[in-house]
């Protein structure tokens, strides 16, 4: 049985959806239990669980051969790598537990860096977090998400103002969450060996491109504007950020600007996908 954290997010629950089609078994655990009723709908059994609560792990992860695991980011904590590292004590503790004989991460490119990366540093310890078990470990390094993005939206359609922390002209690499997903649906089926996969898009970005690609669609002049350093600060407070999210988010943000987070190639496999980000903003706007 597959094991899938975060599967009310939108790859958790896209892996969910790629298990399910090929009629594999599914746990998908959920945090929240109003989550719980869709999901069950389409096939998969689930678990209600909290990442900070041990015994709720063990419980959903019985049963379990392979497991998906991510590290929850919402803003709100107030010690944002503290309660990262309790929560992979509680994994680890919990795949000791457990019949699980292989671990999926979803980690993030840049996660080689051991410090000053921020939010960045979630990964990092993720990579980090069961190299006492003996088990295979396979971690994989998405690029920038073109869905992120998306958060901008009201202010692109209000004014045709992009939003963005990064100099207009910086190029990251970028890719589709659902292309993400569907890579590493392919990854919990069929992979058994060790390794680390970083995934690009078909071509690096910046946040003028974005600003062309939501003109494209939405038909109307859109131009990327940076927020100045000196305002992200108050802008993530603005957000609902607690102050240490805001540290932590602002330093990987710099870690970005100082361009630390093409792929490492060292040791790892790249992998391009497909789809492009007009594509994607075509899709997630269809019906908006």
């Amino acid at each position: 049985m597959y094991v899938i954290l975060g599967a009310s997010g939108q790859v958790g629950s896209a892996i969910v959806d790629h298990l399910l089609a090929k009629k594999l078994s599914v746990k998908a655990v959920v945090h929240h239990p109003d989550k719980a009723l869709v999901i069950k709908e389409k096939g998969a059994e689930v678990a209600i669980a909290d990442a900070m609560d041990l015994n709720s792990l063990i419980e959903a992860f019985k049963g379990g051969d392979t497991l998906f695991a991510l590290t929850p980011e919402t803003g709100k904590t107030e010690d944002v790598l503290g309660e990262t590292k309790t929560i992979l004590e509680n994994y680890n503790k919990a795949i000791n537990r457990s019949s699980i004989k292989k671990v999926v991460g979803l980690s993030s490119i840049g996660a080689q860096y051991s410090k000053g990366t921020g939010n960045l540093l979630m990964s990092y310890m993720l990579e980090h977090a069961f190299t006492d078990l003996i088990i295979p470990q396979i971690f994989i390094r998405p690029a920038y998400y073109y869905s992120n993005w998306l958060a901008q939206l009201p202010e692109v359609k209000k004014n045709g103002i992009l939003p963005t922390f990064y100099p207009t002209d910086l190029t990251l690499p970028m890719a589709s969450p659902l292309d993400v997903a569907s890579f590493v649906a392919d990854v919990l089926m069929e992979d058994s060996q060790s390794k680390i996969y970083e995934i690009v898009g078909p071509e690096k970005l910046s946040s003028d491109d974005v600003a062309a690609a939501f003109e494209k669609v939405l038909n109307k002049e859109v131009k990327a504007k940076q927020i100045p350093p000196n305002e992200w600060n108050r802008t993530l407070q603005k957000m609902g950020f607690t102050p240490d999210a805001s540290k932590n988010f602002i330093d990987m943000t710099q870690t970005v600007v100082d361009g630390k987070t093409d792929p490492e190639k060292k040791g790892t496999t790249v992998v391009t996908l497909k789809m492009r980000i007009s594509e994607y903003f075509e899709n997630a706007l269809r019906d908006n």
